[in-house]
C-alpha cells in the first residue's frame, strides 16, 4: 500500500437526488460518500439526477467526506453521466459492471478530455472498478493494471451472483472475492469489499464478522447501503491497539535482529521472518494513515 491511494475504511451509497439524504450523508461517518446515478436512480430520472450531480458533490465535499460518483452502463448513459459529474469535487468515478481493461481505458480517455475542457488537472480524478460478470472475473487482473486513474476494485456480489446463476452466499462469493483481492494487491490499488452480500445489514452482529474476516483476507475498505454498517466498518478496518502494539514489537526487534545479522527470529514465541515484518509494517502504516486522516478532518 502506498501513501498515494486513499483512507477508505467505509463509503456510503447515497442517491444523488434525493435532497435529504445528500444533506445528511456527511453525519453518517463514512470516509467516503458515494453519489449513486446507477441503481438507486430509476431510469425516467436519470436526466434530472445527472442535472443536480455538481451541486450535490459540493454539499458532501463541504463537510469533508471524500466525494465518489457511481456513474451507469451501458456507455451512452455513462458518457452523459461523466459529462454531467466531472468536476473539482468529485475525486473519484465508481465504474459499475466492467467489461475488460478498454472498458477502463474508455473511461479514463472521456474523463481526460473532461479535465481539459474543465482546467483541472489531469489525472485528478480516480476510477474504482467494480468487477461484476464471469467474463469480468477472467481479466481481473487486466483490468486492475489498466489505468493509471484506478486506486480500487470492488466485486459487485449482487451482480455478479446473478450474471453466474447463483445465490449470494459466503461460500459461493468466496473465491470471486479473492481473486479481486489478489488483483488489486498485484496492481498496487485497493481491495475493497467483503464476502456477502451489500443488501444483509440487519444483523449487526453477523456483519462484523464478515467484516472482520474482509480485513484477514487483505480488503482494506468496503461500501455499505445503510448508515448502521458505517461504524462497523470504520471500527474492523482498522488494527486494536493489541494488533499495533505487537507490529511496533516485531518491528523493533528486527532492527535489533538485523544489528545482530540474523534474518529470523523468536518474538512472543513465535518464529518472526521477512514476510511477517513486512505484515508489521503494513499494519502501521495503515493505522497512522487512519489517524492521520481522522486529526485532520477534526482541524
Amino acid at each position: 500500500m502506498t501513501n498515494k491511494l486513499p483512507v477508505w475504511r467505509s463509503a456510503l451509497f447515497v442517491p444523488v437526488n434525493v435532497t435529504r439524504f445528500v444533506e445528511k450523508a456527511h453525519t453518517r461517518g463514512a470516509d467516503a460518500i458515494i453519489l449513486d446515478l446507477e441503481d438507486s436512480v430509476p431510469l425516467a430520472d436519470k436526466a434530472s439526477a445527472r442535472s443536480v450531480a455538481r451541486a450535490a458533490a459540493a454539499t458532501v465535499a463541504a463537510n469533508g467526506p471524500d466525494v465518489l460518483v457511481r456513474i451507469n452502463q451501458p456507455l451512452r448513459h455513462a458518457v452523459r453521466d461523466l459529462e454531467a459529474c466531472i468536476c473539482p469535487q468529485v475525486g473519484t468515478v465508481v465504474v459499475p459492471k466492467v467489461t475488460g481493461p478498454e472498458h477502463i481505458r474508455f473511461i479514463d480517455e472521456v474523463i481526460t478530455e473532461l479535465e481539459v475542457e474543465q482546467n483541472m488537472p489531469v489525472g485528478h480524478t480516480r476510477l474504482v472498478a467494480y468487477i461484476e460478470t464471469p467474463q469480468a472475473l477472467a481479466q481481473v487482473v487486466e483490468i486492475a493494471a489498466s489505468s493509471s486513474r484506478l486506486v480500487g476494485m470492488s466485486l459487485g456480489a449482487e451482480d455478479f451472483s446473478s450474471a453466474v446463476g447463483m445465490i449470494p452466499t459466503s461460500e459461493g462469493l468466496f473465491f470471486a472475492n479473492q481473486q479481486v483481492v489478489f488483483a488489486a494487491k498485484s496492481a498496487g490499488i485497493l481491495p475493497l469489499g467483503f464476502v456477502g452480500s451489500v443488501v444483509e445489514y440487519s444483523d449487526l452482529d453477523a456483519f462484523r464478522q464478515t467484516i472482520r474476516q474482509a480485513r484477514q483476507l487483505g480488503f482494506r475498505g468496503a461500501f455499505g447501503i445503510h448508515p448502521n454498517q458505517i461504524r462497523i466498518m470504520n471500527e474492523e478496518f482498522v488494527a486494536t491497539d493489541e494488533e499495533v502494539a505487537q507490529a511496533r514489537g516485531i518491528i523493533e526487534a528486527d532492527l535489533l535482529a538485523q544489528k545482530e545479522g540474523r534474518g529470523a527470529f523468536e518474538y512472543e514465541g513465535k518464529m518472526v521472518d521477512a514476510p511477517v515484518v513486512a505484515r508489521a509494517r503494513e499494519t502501521l502504516q495503515i493505522y497512522e494513515m487512519v489517524a492521520s486522516r481522522n486529526l485532520s478532518k477534526k482541524d
